[in-house]
């Protein structure tokens, strides 16, 4: 049976799909969450929607949409960031829900009947396509290439901003451009768990292998792991069970965390 499946195209296409999301999770979640940036990703993520309707809208691949949303939204949320004050959680709100809103406005301007937009706001893994997973590959490139080039930077500025910015790093660049990364990250991750999972996704396995390692290329490793176990496990749980295969990746991914901290914290008990 499960030799049977595996030979069908869109399985593949699902399996190397959750392989790419998997990376990105890996790399991108473990810093969002020593970063302390989960609120401004789920500002990105969700006005990725808007580039999403312009796409449709536009008659243009609505992945490159949602790129270019993403990335000017990055790059607004990171001004806010340093130049918000006490209203900074305000304006990202407000970011999350215009992106959403426009992404209802451009859809209610195109003629006819409208697409259907599930796939982008909860996920389906299979139905990916090629096309879909030459675009993510891309960006899995493109982010493990700069992550790794200045791996020896990141760290420093993770461990101590200030201290970097002292040794002469360029801090507001490396800030906007961890902004930028995680932009394309949600892109690669929302036909996986699409918009409104998206930031559980990154987040899950890398907070279970925060609980598992305090070390910082453990963690990302273990959530590598982390994250395709989970995947491929919601890919195969929802093919069998014709359930949503975004939700249950989700799902399966919070309970791996919960099972892990309930297993940490009985061993102290």
């Amino acid at each position: 049976m499960i030799l049977e499946i595996l030979g069908y195209d869109f399985f593949q296409n699902g399996i190397i799909a959750a392989i790419l999301a998997s990376v990105v999770c890996g790399i991108m979640g473990t810093l969002i969450i020593e970063k302390k940036l989960v609120m401004m990703s789920g500002g990105i993520a969700h006005t990725a929607y808007g580039g999403v309707g312009l796409g449709y809208l536009l008659g243009i691949e609505p992945i490159l949409g949602a790129v270019a949303f993403s990335v000017v939204a990055a790059l607004g949320i990171g001004y806010i960031n340093r130049k918000g004050g006490v209203y900074t959680d305000i304006i990202i709100a407000l970011f999350w829900s215009l992106g959403m809103a426009l992404g209802i406005f451009f859809i209610g301007l195109m003629p006819g009947y409208p697409p259907d937009m599930s796939t982008y706001l909860f996920g389906n893994i299979l139905t990916v396509k090629r096309s879909d997973l030459i675009v993510m590959a891309i960006l899995v490139v493109v982010i493990v290439s700069v992550i790794s080039i200045f791996w020896q930077d990141f760290k420093a500025w993770l461990f101590d901003s200030y201290f970097s910015r002292i040794m002469g790093l360029k801090t507001i660049a490396m800030e906007y451009g961890l902004l930028i990364l995680i932009a394309l990250t949600v892109v690669v991750l929302i036909r996986v768990a699409g918009i409104i999972l998206v930031i559980a996704l990154l987040t899950a396995p890398s907070g279970t292998a925060s609980l598992l390692s305090q070390k910082l290329s453990t963690r990302i490793w273990l959530s590598i792991v982390i994250g395709l176990f989970c995947s491929i496990s919601g890919l195969f749980i929802s093919y069998f069970m014709n359930i949503a295969s975004g939700a249950t990746i989700i799902m399966f991914s919070v309970l791996v965390y919960a099972l892990v901290y309930a297993a940490k914290h009985l061993k102290h008990c």
